[in-house]
């Protein structure tokens, strides 16, 4: 199967897609299917009736994600619609199995009005144990996300948006280590105003970098105070600085965040960037810039891009398996800021070698190894327990953990396949 290199042979290959079901429980005899259905499955049936929260001991939901979109933001090819974001709900259905052990459901609406999604999404909650929000367009899946973090009694996570978030903010902090710069010093220019971008700013934020430090950048250029009929959701990323065009905010600047379209950033941007640059051009396939331009240019450049194919890939499979495992694990309510700082801090401390891989060798930490790769199986045994301890600290967790090193083992243990 691995020699079917061609994308459509790969997914059409029977059985078609990537995803199916699997039977947990015995199911040979007669005496097999009186207690898994009828008359036996009235006992589990009547404990949940009377106890809600006896469906997460009888039931698959405390290890199911629902994987869920409307199709108006995919990948970058855009609104192509529900039916044609299937192949890539399953594809972060099988990353969530591959790299954290836990089952997903994925769901595509015919829905684009985001108070409409949002019931509908309400109303099939009860299925899932946690609830990823996948591939719904900016501004409209804050919205969504907003309304069900505050109906639903179960983590919702808009993966476009948080796991962005972590993993660029992980990747930076650990470049702004190397460069010897601090999150509270640096200038910043972020270009793209969607929901990554927006999610990343958020975060740096929160861990430390001045609003008055940063510039943003949309589709009709500077986000600016004074822009007449401003979203609302740009108006805390309006800068009040006398800056109208890209040149001038990368004169000084420290630091490039894109989440926008390819070849956006020129050779001649670079010039007037401070000493020892950090670039994270994640537009997708095509970077903002190509890393080897900005090598031409600014030689002594921290690079990161969202392609595999060079170094310092900044990719959300470095996080969200992980993050839902730790949050399905202690059974959280809600995802916060503490937590999602919790994951920053867990993955950045990989890209250090600070935890050891399983064989012991040390990996590389410099300016091309900022983070590990998405198949190190450190990531599974170090952001999971982060991400539960900081729901527990946080006061979200129902079922805390009180053994770690059993945890881990736990971990370690899980079905991969």
């Amino acid at each position: 199967m691995s020699n079917y290199l061609d994308p459509l042979t790969y997914h059409a290959y029977p059985p078609a897609g990537k995803i199916g079901t699997r039977i947990t429980k015995p199911l040979d005899t007669l005496a097999d299917l009186a207690v898994a259905y009828t008359p036996g499955v009235a006992s589990p049936c009547s404990a949940i009736a009377a106890v809600p929260t006896k469906v997460y001991d009888y039931t698959a939901k405390g290890n199911l994600v629902g994987m869920i979109t409307n199709g108006t933001a995919v990948l970058g090819l855009g609104n192509i619609g529900a039916l044609a974001a299937k192949p890539v709900m399953e594809g972060k259905a099988v990353l969530l199995k591959r790299l954290a052990g836990l089952d997903c459901f994925d769901v595509e609406i015919n829905e684009n009005d985001p108070v409409a999604l949002a019931k509908v999404i309400e109303a099939i909650a009860p299925t899932f144990g946690a609830i990823n929000l996948e591939d719904i367009k900016s501004p409209d899946c804050f919205e969504v996300e907003r309304i069900l973090t505050e109906r639903l009694g179960i983590p919702v996570m808009h993966d476009d948006q948080h796991g962005t978030a972590i993993t660029t903010a992980a990747a930076l902090s650990n470049a702004l280590l190397l460069t010897k710069k601090s999150l509270e010093e640096v200038q910043i220019v972020i270009y793209g105003a969607g929901a990554g971008a927006i999610a990343t700013a958020k975060l740096l934020h929160s861990m430390g970098v001045k609003k008055s430090h940063t510039v943003m950048f949309d589709s009709k250029g500077v986000i600016h105070a004074q822009r007449a009929n401003l979203p609302l959701h740009k108006v805390p990323f309006a800068t009040k600085r006398k800056i109208d065009s890209l040149e001038e905010a990368m004169q000084g600047a420290d630091v490039f965040l894109g989440f926008s379209v390819g070849n956006v950033l020129k050779p001649t941007h670079l010039v007037g960037m401070a000493e020892r640059p950090i670039i994270f051009a994640l537009a997708n396939p095509i970077p903002e810039i190509d890393p080897v331009l900005v090598r031409s240019k600014r030689p002594e450049t921290i690079i990161g891009t969202g392609r595999s194919d060079y170094p310092n890939q900044i990719n959300n499979a470095l996080i969200f398996p992980y993050l839902f495992r730790g949050l399905l694990d202690v059974r959280a309510t809600k995802l916060t800021d503490s937590i999602k700082r919790a994951a920053v801090e867990a993955l950045a401390s990989l890209g250090r070698g600070e935890t050891l891989s399983e064989t012991h060798d040390k990996p590389s930490f410099d300016a091309e190894h900022l983070l590990p790769n998405a198949l190190d199986p450190r990531l599974l045994i170090t952001i999971a327990p982060a991400v539960a301890k900081a729901a527990m600290e946080d006061g979200v967790a129902q079922k805390p953990i009180n053994n770690w090193a059993e945890y881990r083992a736990t971990l370690k243990k899980l079905p991969l396949k």
